[in-house]
């Protein structure tokens, strides 16, 4: 075959797409489907490839399993569509009134994140289709900002004025030297000038209730409600995190009661949804895990993967026990024993090479693991680490050895 098909046209990392700020979330909005994985290539094909193509084609790969595509799980899916309900009703309010908020919790590395901004991404494409590409707050001769979903991440310690600042520096607005009456103010304006219609506010679980200006930072953030925006907040834990009831009583779950209005503000003002991980209980959830393994699997590119390599046997129970059923460990565990594979020229993923790979999550860069945004790796067991369970002898005190030989001389 032509070896200039083999290697589609790929790009190597430029300029990380900082979803942090307006330029940066505009740029993986519309890029973030453009990745082409490698070709696929039989180990036969690759053979005939020459030294550079080989070579080629092998950082292709790489690439390939460095960007697995986001699968959509069924739990993500059912916080898909409370989120996409929420912000296509609030966008559509006419009446004045506060926008409905919504809270996503779960573990870490259970793709909290990027199920938000996904949906998020997919809700901007249509608003601005609908508005034919122009803000319709643009003034006439000015420049045409608009930023309909701002994305921020809460400060590791949040103050009312390191959330504004936050909030500004998503849009490159100045705040130095500002009291925080006047940030509050340049919040506002930024929110409205820009048209946004959706704010989320990522690992919000950094907020301590039992800390005053934690506490008045949350209270900043419900005010901004007012604006007309949809808050979504992602955190870890959030019920356990006193945020649902302000921290005061931790009732986040109960209907009000006389005297505790205040105690309440934030249930009324924002719905809780959870993303979990996968289980492996009952036969459907068995299947829908083996089912997000079978996508795992068209999308990697190793010369000796046969079908059924990561569904067949009892490879969907080791990758689950290896998990927990986690997709980001899952990912981690594919994506370096995948390299692994090409490394060693195995060029196939099974129980065995799986075992030489171990999750290290380490110290990841802007996760806060007091925080539980990075999750325990489960322990590995015997038949994980490829070391044999000690056997275990069987008791033989009650055996019956037959009857024991006369001693010479006996009559």
């Amino acid at each position: 075959m032509n070896d200039d098909a083999v290697v589609a046209p790929f790009a190597l990392p430029g300029p990380a797409s900082d979803r942090e700020t307006a330029t940066g979330w505009a740029r993986w909005r519309s890029t973030r489907h453009a990745f082409v994985p490698a070709p696929r290539l039989a180990a036969g094909e690759y053979g005939k490839l020459g030294p550079r193509r080989r070579g080629l084609y092998d950082l292709h790969r790489a690439a390939t399993h460095a960007n697995l595509t986001f699968q959509e799980t069924p739990m993500g899916a059912a916080v898909s569509r409370v989120m996409w309900s929420r912000l296509q009703s609030n966008a559509l309010k006419h009446h004045p009134t506060t926008r409905a908020g919504l809270m996503i919790t779960g573990g870490g590395y259970q793709g909290k994140t990027e199920t938000a901004c996904e949906v998020a991404a997919a809700f901007e494409d249509q608003w601005l289709d609908l508005h034919q590409q122009v803000n319709p707050h643009t003034v006439p001769g000015t420049r045409d900002l608009w930023a309909t979903v701002a994305y921020v991440q809460t400060p590791v310690t949040a103050t009312p004025k390191s959330v504004c600042e936050a909030i500004l520096d998503f849009y490159g607005a100045p705040h130095v030297k500002r009291t925080l009456a006047q940030l509050v103010a340049a919040v506002r304006t930024s929110l409205y000038e820009h048209c946004t219609k959706v704010l989320i506010l990522d690992d919000v679980s950094r907020l301590r209730m039992h800390r005053e200006a934690d506490r008045d930072a949350l209270d900043l953030l419900r005010s901004l409600m007012s604006m007309h925006v949809t808050l979504v907040l992602i955190g870890v834990g959030i019920p356990q995190s006193g945020l649902l009831g302000d921290g005061a009583s931790g009732r986040w779950a109960l209907p009000p009661q006389s005297g505790d209005e205040q105690a309440t503000q934030t249930q009324r003002r924002f719905d809780l949804v959870e993303l979990g991980p996968f289980r492996y209980d009952s036969p459907t959830q068995i299947a829908a895990w083996a089912t997000h393994l079978a996508g795992v699997e068209t999308q990697l590119r190793l010369l000796r993967a046969a079908p059924g390599m990561l569904t067949d046997g009892t490879m969907p129970e080791y990758l689950f026990r290896r998990t927990g059923g986690v997709v980001g460990l899952l990912e981690r565990l594919i994506e370096d024993g995948c390299a692994h594979a090409i490394d060693t020229s195995a060029e196939r993923l099974d129980i065995d090479l799986l075992d030489g790979v171990d999750i290290n999550l380490g110290a990841v860069p802007g996760r806060d693991r007091t925080a539980a945004e990075i999750p325990n790796v489960p322990p590995r067991t015997p038949a994980d680490t490829g070391r044999t369970r000690p056997r275990t002898r069987r008791n033989t005190v009650f055996d019956d050895k037959g009857t024991p030989n006369a001693s010479p001389g006996s009559a």
